[in-house]
């Protein structure tokens, strides 16, 4: 049968304590014990059922874990206070001092930033490749090499990984294989593909209101224990805990998470669509002109579209902080960073999420000045925003007169 993620969700059954629609939220960061013999079982992690502290586990945390397991298609999940909270604590898990990361050049910067600053001051180094040439990816794999690291859909390029491909590389060289979903929730299913470790940024399309910041790691049981144990887990020691208060808050949205997705799509491939035909360079995984178009095609959950995110290129970056502020006084969407929401927000990624990669590494991997990422928002009228827009680049010469 066609694994259907929403259709997962949507099966999940809970109840609150007094017969809630939604669960009762566990707002305690402690727990009391009938025994003392319980409590010492549960340290040892064989009391199941029964929780201990909440920076360990919490009612309303193992909730939205078992949700977005659900989503994945894994075993479990660990729900974690930021989407930076998910990744660090599975690669510190997955390597030691030592060992060696093989990782998609372009990636979020955060993570960039501790594969590339952080990481070797424990001895972990990072080696960063290009994730669409598969035969360099296995020229550089080393007898230290422990984890092959990307993004399904890379921020902010938008390359797409051949999930399939990397998995059969992975377990070719006994590598790892973790994939960031954050850009494509429901879309692509990484696990089902071949992926080990699924991550999210949970702050972004999954939660959908930017009023919460939140991770997920999505594994096997024996995986997820791990990250928990309590005298070597990097999930327990790092503290990168969520608040039950928020994982709440996740959870209820991400109920309508395939409504959103359906509409995120379909506004970014109508914009793509549209900015392509005015000559605008436009990357945008649903178009044809996309290099890795039939790939996506080839491993997507055909109902949730080709998602959110898209990017034009308007030459300069003063081209592109004048057409963002632009737009944003004409209500079009908000100068920010982050992405999911229900506007569009925009950013020139090269001097925002994208600025802890070095200039001349933005070159190498084709990140220009004058890019802007586009996270599309759920306009109703997309096609009024589509010409509110080419307006707007028309008076400031991005665009000439006849297109208008």
């Amino acid at each position: 049968m066609k694994f259907k993620p929403a259709n997962n969700i949507q099966d999940l059954q809970y109840f609150g304590e007094f017969g809630g629609v939604n669960p009762s939220i566990s707002d305690s960061s402690t727990y009391t014990f009938l025994s003392a013999k319980t409590m010492f079982d549960t340290f040892e992690g064989n009391a199941d059922g029964c929780y201990l502290y909440s920076r360990h586990s919490s009612p309303s945390n193992l909730y939205l874990g078992e949700a977005l397991a659900a989503m994945e298609g894994t075993e479990t999940a660990t729900v974690t206070a930021s989407g930076m909270g998910a990744i660090t604590p599975v690669l510190l898990q997955l390597c030691d001092a030592g060992d060696h990361i093989l990782s998609s050049r372009t990636i979020y910067g955060g993570t960039y930033a501790f594969l590339k600053n952080f990481a070797p001051r424990l001895g972990i180094y990072t080696s960063f490749v290009d994730i669409t040439d598969l035969p360099a990816i296995e020229a550089s794999i080393t007898k230290n090499t422990k984890v092959l690291y990307c993004e399904s859909v890379s921020n902010p390029l938008l390359e797409v990984a051949d999930i399939v491909a990397l998995s059969k590389l992975a377990k070719k060289h006994n590598l790892k294989l973790v994939v960031d979903n954050t850009f494509s929730p429901l879309s692509i299913s990484p696990i089902k593909l071949g992926a080990d470790v699924v991550i999210h940024s949970l702050t972004k399309f999954i939660n959908g209101s930017s009023d919460t910041v939140g991770g997920v790691v999505c594994g096997t049981q024996d995986f997820i224990n791990q990250l928990r144990n309590v005298n070597n887990g990097a999930a327990m020691l790092l503290g990168s805990t969520m608040d039950s208060l928020r994982s709440a808050s996740v959870l209820k949205n991400l109920r309508t998470l395939h409504i959103r997705m359906q509409q995120h799509s379909k506004n970014a491939l109508y914009l793509a669509q549209q900015f392509e035909k005015d000559g605008l360079k436009t990357v945008y995984p649903g178009l044809s002109s996309h290099p890795s178009h039939q790939l996506f095609k080839s491993m997507m959950n055909d109902t949730y579209g080709f998602g959110g995110m898209l990017t034009i290129d308007v030459g300069t970056l003063e081209n592109a902080n004048a057409l963002m502020e632009l737009m944003q006084e004409r209500n079009l969407g908000y100068l920010a960073v982050s992405l999911g929401f229900y506007k569009t927000l925009f950013s020139a990624p090269g001097t925002s999420t994208s600025s802890e990669i070095p200039e001349d590494e933005q070159k190498e991997m084709g990140l220009s000045d004058g890019l802007i990422r586009f996270s599309i928002g759920l306009d109703a009228d997309i096609e009024r925003t589509y010409e509110m827009m080419k307006n707007c680049m028309v008076e400031l010469n991005i665009l000439q007169p006849e297109f208008v």
